[in-house]
């Protein structure tokens, strides 16, 4: 996981280039099946702040809960963070009808950006199931999900009382971005949105974006540039119409599932997070 090979650099940030990120050449992750969680043990939705901060600073264990989602209650797990965490992060999964869930590959390995002390973030991180998806009510809807973005967000908020940073992986960034879009209460405060493999066609009619000329939210667009599920000149188009502040990066020889490629995509999501949020 540590062989690196350097690769040209441009960069999309206000207006600009596609920044082509560092390649690091990954022998033992395989490609875009399912990772194991840790072990959860399970705990109620409605417990205090303190209660969910471990005293461990950097813990990162796993608990089980249920959020009270639109359409029913859904299925998460929460990783505690550090009890100095200055922020708190939300993860939304892959489309659930190609078999995405919050044990995806992608979405683990970024929430261990998030979460992981060794990444120097150490934010407790919230993942769930769309409706419809695992042990998480309702059904699925391919739009509504949106609500159920919110109701993580909200969750997160109350429990914790710290600014947001919200990702979503293919589907799960989609529904990340419309949502954060949305009319909301004053109390969301969200400081960072990332969009990790952003798709433009996948599994129905194509991803319409233009409401992201009015998202002002600090935005990375991060994805592979051999994405089949969005071509790299359609996402760099898509990113170029959102509001400023916002940063398109590709990872050369990078899937829509980072196959081989995930550190690069850990490296570059860290980076950036710590270049935006100081």
């Amino acid at each position: 996981m540590d062989s690196t090979s350097a690769s040209a650099q441009t960069d999309v940030h206000r207006g600009g280039p596609v920044l082509l990120a560092s390649q690091r050449t990954i022998s033992s992750l395989q490609g875009c099946g399912l990772h194991a969680a840790p072990q959860a043990s399970p705990v109620s939705s409605d417990l205090s702040p303190m209660q969910l901060r471990p005293q461990n600073p950097h813990s990162g264990a796993a608990r089980s809960l249920t959020l009270a989602g639109p359409a029913g209650q859904l299925e998460a797990l929460l990783n505690q963070g550090a009890s100095d965490a200055r922020f708190a992060a939300l993860v939304c999964h892959p489309h659930p009808l190609g078999g995405g869930n919050l044990h995806n590959k992608v979405v683990y390995h970024a929430m261990k950006v998030l979460n992981d002390p060794a990444w120097g973030l150490g934010c407790p991180v919230l993942r769930f199931n769309f409706r419809g998806t695992g042990r998480s009510e309702g059904a699925h809807d391919g739009t509504a999900e949106t609500g159920d973005v919110l109701a993580g967000m909200d969750w997160l908020e109350r429990a914790f009382h710290l600014p947001l940073i919200v990702l979503g992986f293919s589907f799960g960034a989609a529904m990340a971005l419309r949502a954060c879009c949305l009319p909301a209460p004053s109390h969301r405060d969200v400081r960072a949105l990332v969009a990790l493999g952003l798709p433009t066609t996948a599994l129905g009619p194509a991803y319409q974006y233009s409401f992201l000329k009015n998202l002002d939210i600090p935005k990375l667009f991060l994805s592979g540039d051999r994405d089949q599920f969005a071509p790299a000149a359609q996402l760099t188009q898509i990113a170029a119409s959102g509001a400023e502040p916002r940063r398109l990066i590709l990872i050369p020889g990078a899937d829509h599932f980072f196959t081989d490629r995930l550190d690069p995509m850990q490296r570059t999501l860290a980076d950036w997070l710590k270049e935006q949020l100081p």
